[in-house]
């Protein structure tokens, strides 16, 4: 998950049941307590959450208590390995969803694939996020909660350009961008639709949405699976898509700049990404910003977006790795989801979801391949020099895609 800033201090709650300590130094078990390692987050928006789970898990453990230790994004990855080192890790840990292949793939979590049965709504967890919690077939952590990724515009724009109606299809979509180019022919470098060139994960989508994937594997080997028919068609609809909307550098990312940099400056009339971008879009577009659904190549259906969000796992180091998987049991409940539903984010199943744009983006959602070398696709570039190659024109599509999967196959087999 993207980093999120946070300024909170480490400190000590009591919550009812809650024996909470809040030192994120590693202690020794003691009986009859679990310790947990939550986000600050989970401190400052939801405290009635993590206090109804605890006493759930009480009332069901008499004589047990629960040790909520709040922690940091930005360190808490450095004192989770000092834990794991010094034999002490907590009996559950949240992570963000992209942190978890490192630690599954060194063995570094329970498999908990025994107690799925017991967790609600495992049946219809978000497929994106749920992804990130398997390994090897494996299920190694559970899903807490999502961020998804929509597109944000300016109303005022749209409304000049004539568009009464957001678009339900990537068909009506690229018509309007037509439409937005043609009202703004005076604003120098406008994007109707800003995407930076190798933004991936928006390219992804398109991959997605069209029934293809970075990889698959088969006879227990990764095998990139980018030049399927399926996958070209999606990045062929991504080429032409960017070509019809965008003015960006087709060698840029998605961070140099950053969308609402060039939104808020007036040079775009929507950007996609997390929903978080409305807090960036600038005081002079607060007012006519708004946020819909990327739409689907077909029609009515959402685009698949790339869900950020945060896991739960339980440290193969744990002696209560049953009573660990109760207390998760307790508090990714319905009733828990649903409390976190109520105060602005978006809960871990399908069946759950709400009418909020947001929640309407995370119903069709898509992961990285859990595979151990992944991290060395996204260092070694790999989509990104695809994408790049491909908007340039120095190789068809179905022959840039056929590189990046030889390359994709070679790097996550460790070759």
């Amino acid at each position: 998950m993207k980093a999120r800033v946070f300024v909170a201090a480490v400190a000590a709650v009591a919550l009812g049941v809650v024996a909470a300590t809040a030192s994120a130094s590693g202690q020794h078990h003691q009986a009859n307590k679990l310790t947990v390692w939550l986000q600050v987050d989970a401190q400052s928006g939801w405290p009635d959450v993590v206090a109804a789970a605890n006493a759930q898990f009480a009332k069901d453990h008499p004589g047990y208590t629960v040790d909520v230790q709040y922690q940091n994004w930005g360190d808490h990855l450095q004192k989770f390995d000092a834990t794991l080192a010094g034999g002490n890790a907590p009996d559950v840990i949240e992570m963000g969803n992209t942190e978890m292949t490192k630690y599954m793939a060194a063995g570094a979590f329970a498999d908990i694939s025994s107690f799925k049965g017991t967790f609600d709504n495992s049946a219809t967890w978000l497929k994106g996020l749920a992804a990130s919690g398997i390994y090897g077939g494996k299920l190694f952590g559970v899903p807490y909660y999502a961020g998804s990724r929509v597109v944000t515009y300016r109303t005022d724009v749209y409304n000049k350009a004539g568009i009464k109606k957001l678009p339900s299809s990537l068909a009506e979509f690229t018509a309007d961008a037509s439409k937005l180019a043609a009202a703004n022919k005076s604003v120098k470098g406008f994007s109707p639709v800003y995407i930076a060139g190798t933004d991936w994960y928006f390219a992804m989508s398109f991959v997605y949405d069209f029934g293809g994937s970075i990889a698959k594997t088969h006879a227990g080997k990764w095998v990139g699976n980018l030049d399927s028919p399926q996958s070209v068609a999606g990045l062929t609809a991504f080429k032409n898509f960017f070509n019809a909307t965008s003015k960006a550098s087709k060698t840029s990312d998605e961070n140099h700049p950053a969308p609402y940099d060039v939104y808020s400056q007036g040079g775009a009339g929507s950007i996609i990404g997390p929903g978080w971008f409305s807090c960036c879009v600038g005081a002079k577009f607060k007012s006519t910003t708004a946020q819909f659904v990327m739409p689907s190549h077909t029609k009515g259906q959402p685009m698949p977006g790339f869900l950020g969000g945060s896991d739960l796992a339980v440290p193969v180091t744990s002696g209560n790795k049953a009573l660990a998987a109760d207390w998760l049991k307790d508090f990714i409940s319905t009733g828990s989801e649903k409390s976190l539903q109520a105060k602005g984010n978006i809960p871990n199943a399908t069946n759950l979801l709400g009418s909020s744009v947001n929640e309407r983006a995370a119903a069709r959602s898509w992961f990285v391949p859990a595979a151990k070398h992944w991290v060395d696709v996204e260092n070694g570039n790999i989509l990104r020099n695809m994408l790049a190659t491909i908007l340039k024109g120095k190789l068809t599509v179905k022959q840039a895609a056929a590189n990046a999967s030889d390359n994709i196959t070679l790097v996550l087999n460790g070759s």
